[in-house]
């Protein structure tokens, strides 16, 4: 197992990769995640208390265990269907933005379509194959196969005999040159619950705002949180007698995930003297940028894919430009 200390990384542009992405691999790297379970056994220092700890609060610890038990042997069953002949790492979620991955890697993930999203952006052009660990609970929208079938697509991979679907990912720039990219959205605010203050500049409009932060959203991920604002904002404007018709359908958000779009949403922006909320949301179209200016002293912050250990500073002097990713994840399909 690799063993690092993750801390938050502050990420410059990354090294080039081959056109191919499956070509010449000569490394595999299984990335797991822990088990809800291992996680309350983490936090509660053992087993028993784990057990104790939700009993006293009549949740079953059963299905903690049932869960854990498919996951073991669900990566037990990965294990064994690894080539010998190729070298192999098999890393926990926590420690992506320290590892170093290489330009002739094959990534297996194994688990949920977060832990896709969360290994993507750390990647150039390795090629992703994303296995379902346990399909009873796990509907896996970016989770194509079963682990099972893990052998069989990795010695597919290995002979470049797979189709690979790209997938477009956004991109934050800050005027210092630091970088932060995202798979399914960034986060653009303030840690905690006081309010964020930013000037926000987007085709030809300028605004100054006091918000919950900023939500810019990729293809693969315009119906996970966004989705959830603009329903959310549906259902306020209905309750005010504003909406009549049902609620917008998902294909109304839903941009592919190899559009060259992105979406804006900003979170409860709060209209003053000094603040206003005319521009709260729309499309970026390639080519086409959010510009940013934070009026954060401190506390400001920007994180992708559901990762806030793993983040930007955005405090007073910062200007983060945030638009389409030059490069793509690519994910195994076929």
């Amino acid at each position: 197992m690799f063993q690092s200390r993750s801390q938050p990384r502050r990420r410059t542009n990354a090294m080039p990769a081959s056109s191919s992405g499956v070509a010449n691999i000569e490394r595999i790297v299984v990335v797991t995640k822990k088990t809800p379970l291992q996680e309350l056994v983490f936090k509660q220092n053992s087993k028993a208390q784990a057990r104790f700890y939700l009993e006293q609060n009549h949740v079953s610890f059963h299905e903690y265990e049932v869960s854990d038990f498919q996951y073991q042997r669900a990566l037990e069953a990965v294990r064994a269907q690894l080539p010998s002949h190729v070298k192999q790492h098999i890393i926990e979620r926590d420690f992506l933005p320290t590892y170093q991955f290489r330009e002739h890697d094959l990534i297996v993930t194994l688990g949920p379509d977060g832990l896709v999203m969360n290994t993507a952006k750390y990647l150039t052009t390795q090629p992703i194959l994303a296995l379902n660990p346990d399909p009873a609970r796990i509907d896996g929208v970016l989770i194509p196969f079963h682990y099972p079938e893990a052998g069989r697509h990795i010695e597919q991979a290995l002979h470049g005999a797979i189709q690979i679907t790209p997938i477009s990912m956004v991109k934050a720039t800050l005027n210092d040159g630091q970088v932060l990219y995202g798979v399914n959205d960034l986060f653009i605010g303030i840690r905690g619950h006081s309010s964020a203050r930013y000037v926000l500049e987007f085709a030809g409009q300028r605004e100054q705002q006091s918000s919950s932060g900023m939500i810019v959203s990729t293809g693969a991920g315009s119906t996970g949180w966004m989705r959830s604002i603009t329903l959310g904002a549906w259902h306020i404007a209905r309750s005010f007698g504003q909406q009549t018709s049902g609620a917008p359908p998902d294909e109304q958000l839903q941009l592919g995930w190899s559009s060259s779009s992105l979406w804006f949403a900003v979170r409860e922006p709060f209209p003053s003297k000094t603040s206003q909320v005319n521009l709260v949301f729309g499309q970026i179209p390639a080519g086409q940028e959010l510009v940013i200016t934070s009026q954060m002293p401190d506390n400001g912050i920007i994180f992708s894919d559901g990762i806030e250990s793993d983040f930007l500073a955005f405090n007073s002097g910062f200007i983060a430009r945030i638009g389409l990713a030059e490069r793509k994840a690519h994910l195994i399909t076929g």
